[in-house]
């Protein structure tokens, strides 16, 4: 069964950079996904299932919080692995992440190496 990933996020330049730095994972048979607001990625991650969802904060619709504690406590989808993205680095808004269930936080700007390795990782690759 291929691995898959959901990247989302409402800037399309962060979409295509985060699609570039995890496009050598598709030589490994990973399906890469992209959603544009909250309420898109929850609707993929139910038809989906994706093994990791990238998943920024800030968004039209519904949150990235939102969507991830929907996908954590009311769709009961613990295998989805879930990284946080966004702009602000403050202790609140990781604790926040970390309330809704988020697995992990990542401080835009990112590196794509990290992200790539983060994401090796996860998927056990």
């Amino acid at each position: 069964m291929s691995q898959k990933i959901l990247i989302v996020d409402d800037e399309p330049n962060i979409l295509i950079l985060m699609e570039q730095a995890l496009e050598a994972l598709e030589d490994e048979g990973v399906e890469l996904l992209t959603a544009r607001n909250g309420e898109e990625a929850l609707a993929t991650i139910q038809a989906e299932n994706p093994n990791l969802v990238f998943l920024d904060v800030m968004m039209p619709k519904m949150s990235g919080l939102e969507v991830c504690h929907t996908v954590k406590h009311d769709l009961k989808l613990t295998d989805v692995y879930i990284v946080m993205l966004t702009a602000k680095g403050q202790e609140f808004d990781k604790q926040k992440g970390i309330d809704v269930g988020a697995d992990l936080y990542l401080t835009k700007p990112f590196r794509p190496k990290e992200v790539l390795e983060k994401a090796k990782q996860v998927l056990g690759s």
